[in-house]
């Protein structure tokens, strides 16, 4: 019985991940450049370099989108994660927080977010996990 064969091979999957991302992001970038009024095209590019590990990129991608869209409280919750992978913990706090009051109110998301790992032992991200929770419409 002849063996299957697996494209790409496990091994080689992160190199192709990563040279996807790297073309993904390249493409956006030309489209935020012909197009700076595309806030999609700009914000999916934050999330690009965000899984290709360029932080402070992505971080900076986030500030912009804070500054065009100042009551987005999806702005704020991801320029909190920009922040958190960056090990800035009080102004990744900070800054959800703002998303909270601006109406940010997904606790299940905030949980499972991986960005937001670094948070999770810290009693103000438990705080604001707690009053999100005791907000919660009871069913």
């Amino acid at each position: 019985m002849e063996q299957e064969r697996q494209f790409p091979a496990p091994h080689l999957a992160p190199a192709f991940e990563a040279l996807g991302l790297e073309f993904l992001a390249g493409i956006l970038q030309v489209e935020v450049s012909r197009h700076p009024e595309n806030l999609g095209a700009l914000a999916e590019l934050g999330h690009v370099y965000t899984r290709a590990r360029l932080y402070e990129k992505g971080l900076e991608v986030d500030r912009e989108l804070v500054r065009r869209c100042p009551a987005n409280p999806m702005t704020h919750y991801n320029l909190a994660c920009s922040l958190a992978l960056l090990g800035r913990t009080e102004a990744s706090l900070e800054e959800l927080e703002r998303a909270i009051a601006l109406g940010y109110d997904d606790v299940d998301h905030l949980l499972a977010d991986e960005d937001l790992t670094s948070l999770r032992g810290v009693a103000r991200f438990q705080a604001l996990v707690r009053a999100l929770t005791s907000s919660r419409p009871s069913s």
